[in-house]
């Protein structure tokens, strides 16, 4: 199964704390992906060690603009525990 599996990171004032306090990083992540291929592809692309792998799927909220209605698209989360030491640069500089 050949798929894009990582998105984007999310930084948000809850993940950085997360990523300070406990060495959790955040990504937005394909909705078909599960936990086994997110895992492999962190530790491929950034060389660390992922001791867990949580994912969270969310509804696109209901948006309106005048009389037209609309919703935003499904997407999941995966919120990355590293072995201790083990640090993502991307999220160095945030």
């Amino acid at each position: 199964m050949n798929l894009k599996v990582l998105k984007t990171p999310r930084l948000t004032e809850k993940s950085v704390l997360q990523k300070e306090v406990s060495n959790q990083v955040t990504f937005m992540v394909n909705k078909a992906a599960n936990k086994i291929e997110i895992k492999r592809t962190i530790e491929q692309v950034f060389k660390v060690t992922v001791l867990n792998v949580n994912t969270i799927s969310n509804r696109g909220k209901k948006k309106r603009m005048g009389r037209f209605t609309g919703r935003r698209p499904d997407w999941k989360k995966a919120i990355v525990t590293l072995k201790e030491g083990d640090k993502i640069e991307y999220f160095e500089g945030a």
